[in-house]
């Protein structure tokens, strides 16, 4: 398995695509969270809301486009095949390959957490709430880790790259806004809306966001993750 995630991570950082995902990613976080108008800088209180309200959308385009040719490209080029033939099961090519993508949003997010540090030092009062920024933190990595599986998942239906991109972006979408939205139907008011919303991703991102690790959010985003690794296999043992 650690075979093909360093196999991905080394095409990965190979060549500019990578690099200037996570920069643009970075980038963008920058620029809205203390240069755009209603920056963090404008609110007078030491919060790093913003930044995790902003960050799920923006890893919405980021996380696609690290994933969209995970598997197929390997399809394209027929170097699947030839992965095959090495002593690894599929799972194992699954988890190298999943371990790969996430470990390269991990990179991503690594650099942001100079925010806490960058409010901390121009707070003039207590600071940051670190119990609650480590949830978010915490909240934030589960996220990227859904994310991973869909849009991983999304990959293994196609050989064309940029399908792959588009299916795990409306995919991603769907899953974390779109319970959501269809709570807020007036015939799902009192009570099923509540039970709707669970179903989503974005209430179990929040439920943790606000520093306390509760089991149920836990093992939603678990069993979502292993929902959708599940699938890529079948979709692997279905292409053989």
């Amino acid at each position: 398995m650690w075979s093909v995630c360093k196999k991905e991570l080394r095409q990965f950082f190979s060549s500019l695509t990578g690099y200037i995902a996570i920069i643009v990613f970075l980038l963008v976080n920058g620029l809205v969270l203390f240069v755009f108008d209603g920056n963090m800088l404008d609110f007078g209180y030491a919060t790093l809301d913003r930044f995790f309200q902003l960050a799920p959308w923006i890893l919405l385009l980021l996380i696609p486009a690290i994933t969209m040719r995970s598997f197929s490209e390997e399809f394209k080029t027929g170097t699947y095949e030839i992965l095959q033939t090495r002593p690894l099961s599929k799972w194992q090519i699954i988890g190298g390959k999943y371990f790969a993508s996430l470990i390269v949003v991990f990179i991503a997010l690594l650099p942001t957490l100079i925010y806490i540090f960058t409010i901390q030092q121009l707070s003039a009062t207590e600071g940051l709430d670190i119990g609650a920024t480590i949830g978010s933190y915490i909240g934030l990595f589960f996220l990227a880790a859904v994310f991973t599986a869909i849009s991983l998942a999304c990959s293994s239906f196609s050989s064309n790259a940029m399908v792959a991109f588009i299916a795990s972006l409306i995919g991603c979408t769907l899953l974390y806004y779109g319970f959501n939205a269809i709570s807020k139907l007036p015939a799902l008011s009192n009570g099923p809306d509540y039970y709707t919303e669970m179903l989503g991703i974005d209430f179990h991102y929040h439920s943790i966001s606000r520093g306390l690790i509760d089991t149920r959010d836990v093992v939603y985003f678990i069993s979502v993750i292993l929902l959708f690794l599940t699938i890529t296999f079948r979709n692997l043992v279905q292409r053989k």
